[in-house]
């Protein structure tokens, strides 16, 4: 008996590569530009008192209180800089592996055409489509023409090609839409921690500061409990907006793995079905 012909697998074009060095990349230019940030729009003179930056920042100024936080504002504002990049970047490559239409339309038409075993006008629709969903049933439709015309296989045989050739090209396709979701999951957690860090350091270094002057000043007690605390709120807004989009992403790309088990089933049964 024959055996059934191997998958075939799906083009993946570098692109962990290229995710990797983005990645590699954007963590430290994030950085720097979070440096830039504290240093000359938080740290620019017109925030404090008598222009001064040793001073006390101005009544009401919140850029020149979080300059007083440290330099952990520093690695703050940088931290969600990478949220919003990391984000936006994961948004923009499963758009693109949605494709250029409704997903759910495509998913429809394609079982249509099987309804009506038009397996060339279903492979043109692919390509009309685009993307990693298109792609990986694509794949599934070649491997359906293929054993199709294959009269060593059997009903069983061919079945079983096909799923093989679909759960390949998903392996391939899908890990793509998940690089640097870690990197996003990882900041819900460093968000926090840093800014607990810096309104820990800050309010060590508001009572150390009370304790050498010797009488209570209850203004500069609460001006550094202030500037302490802005540590906490940015940490917790950078790990809030990572949480956000990170239950986002997971939901789309639940959509498209979604979209990929209807189709390819719908392409298994057919087969099944039309050649029993």
């Amino acid at each position: 008996m024959a055996n059934a012909p191997k998958p075939t697998p799906a083009k993946n074009e570098g692109s962990s590569s290229a995710s990797n060095l983005f990645a590699t990349l954007v963590i430290p230019i994030c950085i720097i530009i979070g440096i830039c940030i504290f240093k000359f729009v938080l740290g620019d003179a017109n925030n404090f008192i008598d222009n001064n930056v040793d001073n006390l920042p101005k009544q009401g100024n919140y850029a020149g209180m979080a300059y007083k936080g440290g330099p952990i504002v520093a690695i703050l504002i940088g931290l969600l800089l990478m949220t919003i990049v990391f984000s936006v970047e994961r948004m923009i490559v499963i758009g693109k592996a949605t494709g250029k239409g409704s997903l759910q339309a495509f998913v429809t038409k394609i079982q249509g055409f099987l309804k009506t075993n038009n397996i060339s006008s279903a492979i043109a629709e692919c390509d009309k489509q685009q993307g990693s969903v298109a792609n990986v049933i694509k794949s599934g439709l070649k491997k359906y023409s293929e054993v199709e015309s294959d009269s060593r296989l059997d009903v069983e045989q061919s079945v079983l090609a096909i799923q093989k050739d679909i759960e390949e090209a998903t392996t391939l396709e899908m890990p793509m839409l998940e690089q640097n979701l870690t990197v996003i999951a990882t900041l819900v957690s460093i968000g926090t921690l840093t800014g607990l860090l810096g309104t820990v350091t800050g309010m060590i270094k508001a009572f150390a500061g009370l304790a050498n002057s010797g009488a209570p000043d209850q203004a500069a007690l609460a001006v550094g409990i202030s500037e302490a605390l802005m540590c906490t709120a940015t940490g917790i807004g950078t790990s809030t907006l990572a949480i956000i989009m990170y239950n986002i992403l997971t939901s789309k790309i639940d959509k498209l793995t979604y979209a990929i088990d209807e189709a390819g089933f719908s392409i298994v049964q057919t087969y099944a079905s039309t050649h029993k």
